[in-house]
């Protein structure tokens, strides 16, 4: 059993997907199955149910899951050590974060950490907002960059970047024209969303309420896990999306798709540390030149 398989574990079991997974962890699918069956033959265990075309925990899987994350969340603390005995010439930095940061936002502060210290070896994993949250309280990975609001007393939370998110659609939608009536106009539109753990989705909840309009009333064709699988739908023509400018912006650039004349407030992005766990130096200086690139002290 390496720790390799543990991470490939966790991933699909807290996603449930091997695509979904694969894509979390940077593997090919059919890699991500192997690892699986490998470790399941080893052992002689069967952690999944093959339902259909989907995938569950069976119970042994379920009771396995906790063991593992915190197998992998000790590892990760004696290679930190190592690392401090090291300075900054050596060691690794965990890291997950939601979609829309690692898309656009967190690769940029990766590569610059990379150029000053070319040594440190960085992991990104990705999901949404809420796995990201939970991966840093169970300790699998040292910082978490999303863009929700989490509520936990386990974390502690600095900004470190802003986002504008809008509303997107394809050319002669409606909804691209002004409105006098707007939450009339938002309550006729058919929406694509992402899923629900998505910061991208709890922020247009949050945007809809100062409309006065609660979630669970609009017109909602499909929920898509991904920004890109959202986009690909809102191209179609009979949709729109709330997302992130950035995620938006080369469909904006070319003229595929058009930003609503509606505003919404910016969102922070915002980095997640564990409160009672103290960063090792590569995590702190990785926290520092994140929020000084942003802007933030």
């Amino acid at each position: 059993m390496t720790l390799e398989q543990l991470t490939i574990f966790i991933a699909v079991a807290e996603r449930q997907h091997i695509t979904r997974a694969a894509e979390a962890v940077g593997l090919t699918p059919s890699a991500v199955s192997s690892a699986i069956r490998l470790l399941e033959t080893n052992h002689d265990v069967l952690l999944f149910d093959r339902v259909g075309r989907g995938i569950e925990l069976t119970q042994a899987g379920r009771l396995f899951l906790d063991e593992a994350k915190a197998t992998v969340a000790r590892a990760n603390s004696a290679a930190l050590m190592l690392a401090e005995l090291g300075g900054l010439k050596r060691g690794k930095l965990n890291v997950q974060a939601s979609q829309t940061v690692a898309s656009h936002w967190l690769p940029q502060q990766l590569m610059r950490f990379h150029a000053l210290y070319p040594d440190i070896e960085l992991a990104l994993t990705i999901g949404n907002s809420t796995s990201v949250a939970d991966a840093v309280i169970s300790g699998v990975a040292e910082l978490g960059f999303i863009e929700a609001d989490v509520s936990s007393d386990k974390l502690a939370r600095t900004h470190v970047a802003e986002d504008i998110m809008v509303i997107v659609a394809a050319p002669g939608h409606p909804l691209l024209t002004q409105h006098e009536d707007l939450p009339a106009a938002l309550l006729a539109t058919t929406w694509i969303m992402r899923e629900h753990g998505s910061g991208t989705r709890a922020y247009f909840e949050d945007a809809l309420r100062t409309f006065g309009i609660a979630s669970d009333t609009l017109k909602i064709a499909l929920t898509l896990p991904s920004n890109e699988s959202v986009l690909s739908a809102v191209l179609q023509g009979h949709c729109a999306a709330a997302l992130s400018r950035s995620t938006a912006a080369p469909l904006i650039d070319n003229g595929k798709l058009q930003a609503a004349p509606i505003r919404l407030a910016s969102r922070h992005f915002s980095a997640l540390r564990h409160r009672e766990r103290r960063l090792s130096e590569v995590a702190r200086q990785f926290l520092k030149l994140s929020a000084q690139n942003a802007g933030f002290r």
